[in-house]
């Protein structure tokens, strides 16, 4: 395994990133199971895993840190703050109260005394920068957290959670660390994959500049690059995330995804590898809910994306465009 500097980090993670998102109720309930899928990716090589406090209400984490009983040494854990964890304005958002409560049932639920790599999932428009920046330098200071890193879609949408992280916004956080001595952001985790492009534009230029790593996720798009969705067939039954996330594949928002999947059939299993191919691109998430979706994905690393492969996907998909409708 190939391992890679996280951003200007002295910290080392391997180019496949563990997802632990599928691991509870929303995508494989039986903790025995997922731990399973943990230990083989450990035994893969991948030593980095990624979860957060808002996955399976908390239910991922506590998978995860199961299944690093006895493993957790050498081993490079990260999670995330933000998700609503309960009713209350408090119980959510990035807060010096919310930061501080979240931080704590995260290293309770993960049965560590301290995260690797601990990061915003999205932005808080509703708290000052300064505050959240503030109380991350802090918990590295407390030896709670080692370093810091942040969340982002590629759109803003109306609600609360759909806000993004602009390129520029980035930049500005690293500025104000910078006046007041606090620690920098050294990744970022944006969604990127064939069909979905846009961080090409500004973050991925904006984070070779300063440094930063990028961890992307949804490589597979959330199977749409499996074959998962095909133009004909039916939602698959047996996925909850199918039915919930995705819906009905007959509206006519999904008709140019379509278009091109059924283009991209012949290179979807060179997804992952993909990724990876692009120098800004420090780590790929993988998010299995079976071994059998994760042994899959680990054959990325023996995949070779040929200048004639990527010119095939600049044509479907140019370069900082993206397929998928708004």
């Amino acid at each position: 395994m190939d391992y890679r500097n996280l951003g200007r980090s002295g910290l080392k993670v391997s180019p496949l990133c563990l997802g632990a998102m599928m691991f509870g109720s929303w995508g494989n309930p039986d903790h025995e199971d997922s731990i399973r899928i943990i230990h083989r990716a450990l035994d893969a090589g991948i030593n980095f895993i990624d979860t957060a406090n808002g996955y399976s209400e908390g239910e991922s984490e506590v998978i995860v840190g199961k299944a690093l009983t006895g493993k957790r040494e050498g081993t490079v854990l990260a999670t995330k703050v933000w998700a609503p964890v309960g009713q209350s304005p408090n119980q959510r958002g990035l807060s010096r109260k919310a930061i501080q409560e979240q931080v704590e049932n995260s290293l309770r639920r993960l049965d560590t005394d301290v995260i690797d790599l601990y990061q915003i999932h999205r932005p808080d428009p509703t708290t000052p920068i300064e505050e959240t920046l503030s109380t991350l330098s802090d918990l590295v200071r407390q030896g709670k957290v080692r370093y810091l890193g942040l969340s982002t879609n590629h759109y803003a949408g109306e609600a609360l959670w759909e806000k993004r992280f602009a390129a520029w916004e980035i930049v500005e956080t690293l500025w104000i660390s910078d006046q007041h001595g606090w620690e920098r952001f050294v990744s970022l985790q944006p969604p990127y994959s064939i069909l979905r492009r846009v961080m090409e534009a500004e973050h991925f230029p904006m984070a070779l500049k300063f440094g930063i790593a990028n961890i992307v996720w949804s490589p597979l798009e959330g199977g749409w690059l499996t074959g998962k969705y095909r133009r004909g067939a039916g939602n698959p039954e047996d996925s909850t995330r199918a039915q919930k996330w995705v819906g009905d594949l007959a509206n006519p928002k999904f008709q140019k995804r379509l278009d091109v999947v059924e283009q991209l059939v012949p290179l979807a299993r060179f997804a992952n590898a993909w990724v990876l191919r692009n120098p800004a691109v420090t780590s790929a998430i993988l998010g299995p809910r079976t071994l059998e979706q994760l042994e899959d994905s680990l054959q990325a690393l023996d995949v070779t994306i040929t200048d004639e492969d990527a010119a095939a996907v600049d044509r479907l998909v140019p370069p900082g465009t993206s397929a998928l409708a708004a």
